[in-house]
């Protein structure tokens, strides 16, 4: 039987995205997301992020909240592939793993200390849904965390294209000023699956309060409608 340790969710994110269609396919992709990590009251004291602010950026470990599932898959279907052909679960970044954690590594912008929330972390480059708990926070070392001369394997060798984004001023006038460089940034990232390409089809996205619909033909996407976000409950 497998031993299992105790984790604790130390914050939550609080970013753009309250569905998973459209978040970036890695940290660090669109640096012009921005999103606060805000902790549990227990860990609210400043003690704990004494000299934090001296490094630029942090490492995020966090959970897969939507994914989390009693079995797991020795072989997963990247969408870097095309959701076609099957890789080592060990070999990809999946949702879908025996522990169900994420890793990724943002751009610390300040830490706030904030009256009510305590220290607050504003963060850029973001890969994470709204709400996603976070089971620790680690500075990240240049010296010790950065390989530029790494092998990538077959995510290194399948690059995706960034597209054009037509976005007419009227409905990008529905966006709020604050957000606009975020989503224009998401959506030249190309947020449909890549088995997914009809030029005919209508893609919808939440992001930052507002529903984005959209269609791609070739390497153009067109943004068709801007709406405010439907209300849940």
């Amino acid at each position: 039987m497998s031993e299992t340790v105790p984790m604790r969710i130390i914050a939550h994110i609080r970013s753009d995205f309250p569905e998973k269609f459209g978040i970036p396919r890695q940290s660090g992709l669109v640096d012009a997301l921005k999103a606060t990590v805000v902790f549990e009251p227990e860990y609210r004291n400043p003690d704990a992020f004494r000299g934090l602010e001296g490094y630029s950026h942090i490492w995020l470990v966090w959970q897969f909240s939507k994914a989390v599932r009693e079995d797991w898959s020795p072989t997963v279907r990247p969408p870097r592939l095309g959701g076609n052909t099957r890789m080592g679960v060990f070999a990809t970044r999946s949702p879908f793993r025996p522990n169900a954690i994420g890793l990724s590594s943002v751009r610390l912008e300040k830490v706030e200390i904030h009256p009510e929330l305590g220290p607050v972390l504003h963060v850029s480059g973001a890969d994470l849904m709204d709400g996603t708990p976070i089971f620790d926070v680690k500075p990240y070392l240049p010296y010790t965390d950065a390989h530029p001369e790494a092998i990538g394997g077959f995510a290194f060798q399948q690059k995706w294209d960034v597209l054009q984004v037509d976005f007419p001023e009227a409905l990008l006038q529905r966006v709020p000023e604050s957000r606009r460089e975020g989503l224009i940034a998401v959506l030249a990232q190309d947020p449909r699956p890549a088995y997914q390409t009809d030029p005919d089809r209508v893609y919808g996205m939440a992001f930052g309060g507002v529903e984005v619909r959209f269609s791609v033909r070739d390497d153009l996407l067109t943004v068709r409608e801007v709406t405010p976000a439907k209300q849940k409950g």
